[in-house]
């Protein structure tokens, strides 16, 4: 009788412990959907290093799902279709060219949230983020203008946004304050990343005569045909490209993503998720402006840090009159500031630039 009683025991204590063990809370999945690879030295490796200091502040609460050198077009929407059939809880998209395939799956895993970088359509269950990076470009237009000894500024365009071109344009009024005679000659490659192309267009800037290179794409290949040149000066983008320092490196735009994914994912998690737009800069911590080299005079270099300071106090607007479009017509009066519909849209060029924006 005893026996049974031990045999009767164990079965029970066995079978509790198989509920508990199968009622156990699995890990919150998240995943990351990249248009470059993980270790491209800009726009994504900083997404995905961002999202791994996410992964290490939820620890196990979490799993971190990605995928890396993702088309924009088709071939996204079939990586997020299959993340969200995998359990994604959470779908963050990184390029503009995400857009509308995150709109496209969203509406078919409507229990599933999405958060786009650098686009504009959202949803009931979609959400969009990005950074002020024009701010991160007029500190890099005023050291580029004060720098330049040929008074030429090349500049590397990647695909015609209005975000691409809110840099170029915030770049070169910056350079004109502090150098009337400078000129900005641009190069569109149609392309997000595509090192070849990327170092092709800094070359032939660089023979065109320009002595700094300013790039809205993502490696580190204009660096290094810079560095082969000599003496011409660059600026990392999205990434501290810090290893191309102090010359021809001499500053950076670093985007800071982890503070917005952590908050985002815990929202999910607390159940308090709701669809925003969310448009942060140097204020806010979503734009960072990497170390300012040796070699940079110390006077441009106390000057960039003081307008560093004005943008992030909100003391002063990169876009603030009296401005006027390419074509000679009043855009923004004396002192007016442009509002963020006009930036969020913007598709023209400032007066002084020459070149025509693609079509």
């Amino acid at each position: 009788m005893f026996r049974k009683l031990l045999m009767a025991g164990a079965f029970l204590l066995s079978t509790l412990g198989f509920a508990t063990a199968s009622i156990a809370v699995e890990p919150f999945k998240v995943g990351f959907v990249y248009v470059g690879p993980i270790n491209d030295g800009g726009w994504t490796q900083i997404h995905h290093e961002n999202a791994l200091v996410m992964k290490e502040y939820f620890g196990d609460q979490v799993e971190m799902v990605y995928q890396e050198n993702v088309p924009e077009g088709a071939d996204s929407e079939r990586v997020m279709t299959q993340m969200a059939l995998s359990g994604a809880d959470l779908i963050f998209t990184t390029s503009y060219g995400f857009m509308d395939p995150t709109i496209n799956v969203a509406k078919k895993f409507p229990d599933v949230k999405f958060e786009h970088a650098t686009g504009f359509k959202r949803s009931e269950n979609v959400s969009t983020y990005s950074a002020r990076f024009y701010e991160g470009r007029a500190i890099q237009g005023h050291i580029a203008g004060r720098m330049t000894k040929s008074n030429i500024v090349g500049y590397i365009a990647s695909v015609p946004i209005p975000e691409v071109v809110r840099g170029i344009n915030s770049a070169y009024i910056h350079a004109k304050k502090v150098n009337p005679d400078v000129e900005f000659k641009i190069i569109w490659i149609y392309t997000w990343l595509d090192p070849a192309k990327e170092a092709d267009a800094a070359t032939a800037l660089i023979e065109q005569g320009a002595d700094v290179i300013l790039q809205h794409t993502d490696t580190t290949a204009p660096h290094a045909a810079a560095a082969k040149a000599g003496n011409v000066i660059t600026f990392g983008q999205a990434a501290d490209m810090a290893d191309f320092g102090p010359r021809p490196r001499v500053s950076s735009i670093i985007d800071d993503w982890a503070p917005y994914y952590i908050a985002r994912t815990q929202a999910v998690i607390d159940g308090t998720w709701e669809s925003v737009d969310t448009w942060h800069g140097i204020g806010d911590q979503m734009v960072g402006i990497g170390e300012i080299s040796s070699a940079v005079p110390i006077d441009v270099k106390i000057e960039a840090l003081a307008l560093k300071f004005r943008l992030a106090s909100g003391d002063y607007h990169p876009f603030t009159g009296p401005l006027n479009k390419q074509d000679g017509s009043a855009w923004l009066a004396d002192g007016e500031v442009a509002n963020d519909g006009d930036l969020a849209g913007m598709f023209f060029y400032v007066e002084g630039i020459n070149g025509d924006i693609p079509q």
